[in-house]
């Protein structure tokens, strides 16, 4: 099974089970880096403690060991997405509509040099774009399969 498959199957697992308990599944990422590492974002109202993670480490382990999906050896990582979290499905960009956000692109915008930048998030497009207010009060539309990650802002 491809990464992008496994990943898959693994959010397909795991999403409605957690959301019966009060928990958003926020991404699933399978990688490699020395060693093969399925990472398991979570949230939830208030946010997740220590706890939270343990419990869906511990969830999320044993269907996982049930299920075998997954053929190579990796670590099992659970984590609270973090202030700054990547906004990937729509429900994301739905929900921060108003937020600030870090784009960073595969190729400058077009015109310019511009390859990463700060807008505000003013929604999606009938057809899946991202609606964006750039610093400069203007907006504009960014296809997502030019967009190599969106980011929640975060200043100190």
């Amino acid at each position: 099974m491809a990464r992008r498959e496994i990943e898959e199957a693994v959010e397909k697992l795991l999403e409605s089970r957690l959301e019966a308990e009060g928990i958003e599944l926020v991404d699933v990422e399978y990688v490699r880096e020395r060693n093969w590492i399925l990472r398991i974002f979570i949230d939830k109202e208030g946010g997740v403690d220590l706890s939270d993670c343990q419990a869906v480490s511990e969830k999320a382990g044993a269907l996982l060991d049930e299920e075998d999906l997954i053929p190579d050896n990796y670590m099992l990582e659970v984590s609270s997405p973090g202030l700054d979290r990547v906004l990937k499905k729509d429900k994301d960009f739905i929900r921060y509509t108003g937020s600030d956000v870090d784009v960073k692109l595969f190729a400058p915008l077009e015109g310019t040099k511009v390859k990463s930048f700060t807008a505000k998030l003013l929604g999606l497009s009938e057809e899946g774009a991202l609606l964006l207010e750039m610093e400069d009060g203007g907006k504009t539309s960014v296809d997502r399969d030019k967009i190599s990650q969106v980011r929640l802002h975060f200043s100190f």
